[in-house]
This record gives structure tokens, sequence and C-alpha cells, in this order.
């Protein structure tokens, strides 16, 4: 302590003790980190780069004392010195690096990677701001900066050395070399520095650490206008750099503006090309012959973010190392692999043609020459269908399709859960796959089980290997071993005994943080994710208000409920904003209503991340995974509560329909439309939210209430936002549809959990069917199938 910060260890604080215990863990892993980069490169191992725009790490200090085997040996020596290590891991931000699933699911993949021992790197942006901080202010979301970088990141290290420079803007000149070749020359440009912050990714009890690369960027030399300093216009003179910052300052800078949609193309461009220029380079240091790049590199691109790769790898062949188009564009179409993870068109994202060539010349003629190939042998496939080539053309209506971008240029399209794959094959990218059949696969989505059940629900880890061993910890599928225990009396008193504790430890946090008083006797009914129409949090908030009126009424609702949800709104959708507004109005006339005490309680959580995340699932007993079916590529939040023991209340959507098959139909609640029924819906044109309403009392008396605005002090319009999306614009997402199937439902809930010894059964076999769900087999998976990597061992 004396010597990183002057201090004895009574004088300093918990952030210096964090920072100190940190530095001496980080000295450990770096040690690793260098034997594994090196034994990478000597060997020649393949290797896999995850790029993804997220990655939503979580704290680190924790995950790493228990993979290297210190934990409790740790936590004894601190105590020793009248220290808590919890105090101290508090002490830690969660890496604002990621919004929800997909950067959680980023984080959780290069987890199993480093634990497997596959060479596989993520590579993203090192953001100076998260998403933002979520302050809820008279029941609104109000957006606050996330300075999750205020103290020294202690896992970082800033790597100079290896910067690269990243080109916006200017103009392409070309010229023909001896051979007649044409040669293009990138003139006038922006020239930006991406700077290299590297994070060890340390394997579960191995030797194994891979690299998390993050770039931040700079200008290229101090950019300083002293003239303008001098004359007093003190922004002016600094004004150059901060715009060039601004690159790496936030992650999804709210793109209501065409400025901020700039931002974030360059933001996509900035981390592409950063990161593909510095993987050929390290290719460089081993290898001289590019030909054989795609033998040793793979690329994962996570979603269309990335999908410049695409085109900027070509640049590199043609243009840095002087391959013709076809050979490039075999190499290209070897290395790069793509995830999709949405149905949904507006997701799906797409590029003004404008913008790009204005942006990034020489990437735009590029895309638009492997556009005019595309479309020739389009052509040629299909001489008498002009209108598939116009549907499945990478520029059309003026944009640049990033999906189709990524379909063309990469060897593996896959999808996050069986149904979702199958709709990408039959629906989304139907065209695609007729002429690509073999490049598409499905790859359900997996969670890192030692962050969301070994680290985070310690109580249920020991009784899980106290009942059948500790290897499920290194084979997770052996969880399923936990099934021969569903009358076993002290097994399933223990696992009532973990939740229940988890559930006390969860209040009394809730009591500290929010002010809230939870019943930890009570159901924990549990809804936490990105708010979203689809998601459909609205479907949950009409059933609770409908509880509100049958405990207004008098009437027996079955066992206390209590109702929590969290979750963050995108800036500028007001809907989903009106959502949260309307969640926390629900929590304000429960708590103020006296026959609901004890009965009947609702909360909104405010600032939802993985630090709260790791509380609320180990005490929660209910799931709601309860999206429109088709909407929902997998979710990730229903395997990590499925892992915790809760029981799914859901659609069959997503990886929902996976879990049901592995814990069995009759220890979940499945509810409402099936894919099949909600595209028949929206293909024949006759759904009438209207009709439902006007059959339905219950939803009639709660519509009463919205009308109202739910109280004397709220103004009657407050949600009639919400109110016309299931009236006016004919409820989309099938919310009015699926309530009378949705409220019967909870019924069922609350039925069974009234049985204590049945609900135990029910949780046991939801916790033993979900080690299928952890991203080792995921990542096995895909090391297998499309990345080709071997386990590496030293």
């Amino acid at each position: 302590m004396a010597n990183m910060f002057g201090k004895t260890l009574a004088e300093s604080s918990d952030t210096d003790r964090y920072a100190a215990l940190a530095s001496l863990i980080r000295e450990e892993i770096n040690a690793r980190w260098v034997d594994t980069n090196n034994a990478y490169l000597q060997r020649g191992t393949r290797q896999l780069y995850y790029f993804s725009l997220e990655f939503l790490l979580g704290q680190f200090l924790e995950s790493n004392l228990l993979y290297l085997g210190v934990r409790d040996v740790c936590a004894q020596g601190l105590e020793e010195l009248g220290l808590s290590l919890q105090s101290l891991i508090d002490m830690e931000p969660d890496a604002g690096l990621g919004n929800g699933g997909l950067g959680r699911l980023a984080a959780c993949f290069l987890d199993s990677m480093a634990s497997l021992g596959l060479p596989g790197h993520g590579c993203g942006i090192r953001y100076k701001y998260g998403l933002f901080a979520q302050k809820i202010v008279d029941g609104y979301q109000v957006e606050l900066p996330d300075n999750w970088l205020r103290e020294a990141n202690i896992w970082e290290v800033r790597k100079s050395d290896k910067a690269v420079m990243v080109k916006f803007g200017g103009h392409v000149r070309s010229e023909l070399n001896a051979q007649g070749r044409p040669v293009f020359f990138h003139e006038d440009y922006l020239p930006v520095m991406a700077v290299p912050y590297d994070m060890p990714i340390l394997g579960y009890k191995g030797n194994v650490v891979n690299t998390l690369r993050l770039w931040s960027a700079e200008a290229v030399e101090e950019v300083f206008d002293f003239a303008s300093f001098s004359r007093g216009e003190h922004v002016n003179a600094v004004s150059n750099r901060y715009a060039i910052e601004a690159i790496s300052e936030v992650l999804y800078p709210d793109d209501s503006n065409y400025q901020n949609r700039q931002l974030r193309l360059k933001q996509q461009y900035f981390f592409v090309s950063a990161g593909l220029q510095s993987i050929v380079r390290r290719y460089k240091k081993k290898e001289s012959d590019m030909h054989k790049f795609a033998d040793q590199i793979c690329i994962q691109i996570n979603d269309t973010h990335p999908a410049l790769a695409v085109p900027e790898l070509m640049r590199i062949l043609i243009d840095e190392e002087n391959f013709g188009w076809e050979e490039a564009w075999d190499i290209t179409t070897r290395t790069i692999a793509y995830t999709n993870h949405t149905i949904m068109p507006e997701a799906l994202e797409r590029w003004p043609v404008e913008s790009l060539r204005e942006l990034l010349p020489r990437i735009y003629m590029i895309i638009d020459e492997i556009n005019r190939r595309f479309c020739a042998e389009l052509i040629q496939l299909y001489p008498r269908d002009p209108s598939r080539i116009v549907r499945m053309a990478i520029i059309g209506d003026g944009t640049v399709r990033m999906a189709h971008l990524a379909v063309v240029g990469a060897f593996s399209v896959n999808g996050v859960a069986a149904v979702h794959s199958e709709l990408l094959k039959s629906v989304v990218l139907h065209d695609f796959y007729e002429i690509y059949p073999a490049k598409f696969n499905n790859k359900t989505n997996g969670i890192s089980h030692r962050r969301w059940l070994l680290e985070s629900n310690p109580r249920l880890t020991q009784l899980i290997c106290e009942t059948i061993g500790p290897q499920w910890i290194r084979e997770p599928v052996l969880m399923e071993h936990l099934s021969t225990f569903t009358k076993d009396a002290t097994v399933l008193s223990r696992l009532s005994r973990a939740k229940r504790e988890n559930k006390i430890d969860f209040s009394n946090f809730a009591s500290r943080r929010f002010g809230f008083a939870l019943d930890p006797s009570s159901i924990f009914d549990v809804q936490v994710k990105r708010i979203h129409a689809y998601k459909r949090q609205l479907l949950n908030l009409l059933h609770v208000l409908h509880l509100y009126c049958r405990v207004m009424d008098g009437e027996d609702i079955g066992p206390p409920r209590t109702f929590i949800m969290a979750g963050k709104a995108a800036p500028s959708y007001y809907y989903a904003k009106n959502v949260i507004k309307l969640a926390n109005e629900v929590s304000r006339i429960i708590a103020s209503e006296p026959r609901c005490r004890d009965k009947l309680t609702m909360v909104f959580l405010e600032n939802y991340g993985i630090a709260l995340a790791q509380m609320i699932f180990p005490a929660s007993d209910v799931s709601e995974q309860i999206s429109t079916a088709s909407k929902e590529a997998s979710g990730t939040s229903n395997m990590k509560f499925m892992m915790n023991g809760a029981v799914t209340i859901g659609t069959l959507d997503g990886a929902n329909i996976e879990i049901v098959e592995k814990a069995g139909a009759e220890n979940c609640i499945t509810f409402g439309l099936t894919v099949e029924e909600v595209l028949e819906l929206y293909r024949d044109g006759r759904y009438r939210a209207q009709d439902i309403l006007d059959a339905d009392p219950r939803l009639q008396r709660v519509f009463e209430l919205l009308r109202g605005g739910l109280g004397t002090n709220m103004p009657a319009q407050e949600f009639s936002n919400i109110v016309r999306s299931l009236t006016d614009y004919n409820d989309e997402y099938f919310v009015l549809k699926d309530f009378d199937s949705y409220v019967a439902g909870q019924e069922r809930v609350a039925e069974l959990y009234a049985d204590p010894v049945k609900w135990g059964v029910m949780s046991l076999l939801n916790i033993a069917g979900s080690g299928t769900f952890s991203s080792d087999n995921t990542i096995s998976q895909y090391a297998k199938d499309i990345w080709k990597l071997d386990h590496f061992r030293f």
C-alpha cells in the first residue's frame, strides 16, 4: 500500500485497497499472459478473433481470484487484517462496454474460449463512457454519464507501440501499374490513431490467458490551435482533437440526428479497420505468405456492426498486399464468419450510400464492386427473376444492406437458437439460403456457468458440488445428474433454503440501495432486460394491474407476489421510456394502497447492470420470458434464471423452446401464440386488437386505469401513447391477444408455488437441464464446426 499510494493500510480507502489487491492479481495473470502469447506465436496456432461492438464484461476481481483458485485464501488473509474481500470487490465498476445480451454473450464467449484452452481473442472499442447510467427521477428515466473509467482500469495495458492509423473522408485516386492493374491511392483523408488497450482474459484454473483488445481513438499528433487559444477561442483550439476522440467516447450515441448516425458509422469502421490491421501485422511476424492467411486466421463478426470487415479485409489484401480481386475475395470469404442476432427488419442495419461514400470512399468502392459481381452471378442464376436480384442486392434503395454484405462475404452464417436459425433460412434470408445452403447453421447461445452460478450463487454451487461432485464445473452437462435427486427430501430442502437465503440477501440489498421493502416469503417474479416493445414488459404490467384490481375487489390472488423489473431504454426510444414511467407508477399506486400490503408488490430497479444481475438471478423464483413469438432470436437471461433454479413463464420463442425441452414441459409454464401463429396473423392481416379489448372486462378495467393516468396526480394523457399502440396501431406485438393465456399461466404459477415440494422439483430439474446452455458447450460447437480450432495446452 505504501509503495502504490504512499499511505498506510489504516489511511487507505477501500478504493485504494481494491487497486492494490487487483494489481497483485494482475501481476500473476500477466506472467501467464506473456507465456500464452509467446506460445501462440512460436507454434503458429490458428487464431480466432471475435469482433463485437459490445463486451459487457462485469467485474473481474472476484472471477480472477476464483479462476486462480485463491479466493478463499485471499478472503481469509484480508479478514485477518480486519478487511472484507466483498467490500473490495464492490469497489470495482462494471466495465461500460456493452448494453445487453449481445455484449454479455461476447463476454461469456471470451470466458469460455480461455477456459477451454482455445486461442480466441476479442476486438472492440474502449468506450470512455458506457451506454449511460440510468437514474429514475419522478418515475422517468434520466440518462447520466457512465464514467466507468473515472478510476484507472487496473486490468488494461496501453500498447502505444501497436497503434495503427484509420482513414476517414478524403478521396481515392487510381492509376495503372506496370502490369496494367489498377492501384488505388487514398488522399486528403482525416487520419485517426487507433491505440490498443489490452485486457487479459484468464481461463478457469488454466494457464491460457487470451486477449481482449479495445481500441481508443486519438489524434495522430497533438492537435492544438495555439492562435485560436491566444484569441480566447479556447474551444476551437481543441475542437479537432475532441472530434476525433468522440469516436471512442460513448457506446451507442443517440442516433436520432445525422451527426450521431455518422459517428456510429465511424465507430464501426474504426474498430474493424484497426483490428484487421493489427491481426495482419501479427500474422506477418510468423508467416510471410499471405496466401495462407485464411488457414491461420478466423474472424467471427458478432451481428452486422462489424460487417465492414468484409470490404476492409479486401482493401488490405488488394491495396496493401497487392492481391488481385479473385485471390483477395477467396481469402476474405474463407476468413470471415457471421452471427445473425435478429429477424427484426429495423435491426438489420442499412447505411445510406452517400454516408458511406463520403466517410469511407475506398470502402464504398469495394462494396460497390462486390455488389456488381454478386448481382452478375444472380442474373446468371435467375435470368427471369429480376425482382429477386433487387431483393438480394447488397446496395438497394439508396442504402448498403449490411446483413446482405455479411452473408455474401462470410463462409458461415449462424443463428443463435434453433427456431431463430430456421426463421433465417425460411423467411429473413431465404433467398440467400437457397443459393448458399451450406453456409447456414445454428449455434444456440450460452452463458458462462462460472460467472452466473459459481461466482453469483455460492450457496447453490456448494449444494451441487456436495450432491454430484465438483466435476460439473469443468463439464457443465454433468449437472443433468441432479435429476436423479427429485425424491431426495434433503436435497430439496437444502435447495429451498438456499433460495430463501438468497432472497433475504437480495431483500436486504434492495432496502439499502433502493429503499424498497421486499418480502422474501413472496414469489419473486422477475423480468430484467432491455426495454423494448417486442420484449413485452407491457404485458407484464397489464397483468400486475389486473392483480391490483383483484386485490382492490377483495379477491384472493394466492401466495404473496413481488414483481421485479429492471432495464434501460434507448435515449431516443420514447415508447420504451414511457413503459418505464408506467412501471414506476404501477409500483407507486400499489405501495400506496394498504389493501396490497403483504399481498402484492411491484418495484423497478434503476441502472440494471452485471453486478446487480448477479444478485437478482440467484434470488428469483419466476423468470419472465414473454417476448412475442418469433421476435427474440435467443435470449440469455432465460438461461441465467434457469441455471439459478427459477421457473420460466414464457412464450415458445428463441431459446425458450430449447429450455422447455431440457427442463421438461411440465417444469415450465408456456403460453401464448406460437411462431407459426404469429407469422400467420401478420400474413393474413385479419387481427383486430379492439375486438380483444371489447370482449375482455379485465382488460377494459385496466385500460380505464391507464387512460386515467393511474391516479389524480398524473395527467390523463400520460400513457396515451401506450394505449394507442394497442388500439390505434393494432397491437403490433399481440400483447392483448396473449393476455388471457398469460393470465392463465400466472394463475398456474401461483398454484404450483403453493406446493413447496412440487415447486422444488421443478426448480431442481431446471437447474439439472441448464448445463446444456453453458457457453462452454456453445463455444465447443463454434470451434469444431466453424472456427476449426484445436484446444491449446502448454
